[in-house]
């Protein structure tokens, strides 16, 4: 057992150590009752993703939130390979005639027919652990985004170090399907971290959570004084890929 835990840390350190780590930037759309949603989601359809996919970025996730929140809440996760990356897309796409042009109706939309209310950004490092976002399985219908918030800095460094150093291969062997995760380095809620977790359904997310809950090396982990009080609040929110979604 402890020889098989030892290879999957060692594929994963190995894995952190083969390319930079990417940024990610999560947005969260808060639309109000009778909002042009249509509008936002040709918006992102048939403007911003195409141009960012001509720019270099892959692997653009649109997600709804399950139920029937209000208000609606849309979020888009958009990953880039480094900050200089970011800063290039963000000059390219004042520049790009072609999403100018596609991107007018948006524009357009008067006050009364607003397409949100607010929304809010996000931006986030990978973990070394898992350096880059791994795409998930096409059969991929659920989603679960997890934020920890730390009491400090320095809670949300050790509960990243836990992550990295012991979690990580756990989450591997019983089947928690990792996405990304990244320690938020602006936006609401800081110090935090988020993580983002792909299941085929609600039963397979539940089985697989009860494994890592009785599962020993977490039972060992969990009870260790250096990870004491890293988590002070967590927020989770289930997810579902929209048509268009590239997750």
């Amino acid at each position: 057992m402890i020889k098989k835990y030892f290879f999957l840390l060692l594929s994963i350190l190995a894995f952190s150590a083969f390319g930079q780590k990417e940024y990610y930037e999560l947005r969260k759309y808060e639309l109000p009752f009778n909002s042009s949603e249509a509008a936002l989601h040709d918006y992102l359809s048939l403007a911003l993703l195409p141009t960012l996919n001509r720019q270099g970025i892959e692997n653009i996730g649109v997600f709804e939130v399950l139920g029937d929140p209000t208000p609606k809440v849309i979020y888009l996760f958009i990953p880039y390979k480094s900050m200089t990356i970011y800063a290039q897309v963000f000059e390219a796409l004042a520049k790009d005639k072609t999403y100018l042009k596609k991107r007018e109706a948006y524009d357009a939309i008067s006050v009364n027919k607003k397409v949100y209310n607010r929304f809010t950004s996000s931006f986030l490092i990978a973990f070394d652990g898992i350096p880059k976002l791994i795409k998930p399985k096409s059969d991929t219908n659920l989603f679960e985004l997890r934020t920890y918030e730390g009491y400090s800095e320095e809670a949300v460094r050790r509960k990243v170090k836990m992550f990295n150093e012991e979690e990580l291969p756990i989450f591997e062997a019983t089947g928690l399907h990792s996405v990304f995760f990244g320690e938020q380095l602006s936006g609401p809620l800081m110090p935090a971290l988020t993580y983002l977790l792909g299941f085929k359904s609600m039963e397979e997310r539940n089985t697989n959570w009860e494994k890592f809950l009785v599962h020993p090396e977490w039972k060992r982990i969990s009870v260790l004084k250096e990870y004491a009080n890293t988590v002070s609040d967590i927020k989770r929110t289930f997810l579902k890929p929209l048509t268009y979604s590239q997750l």
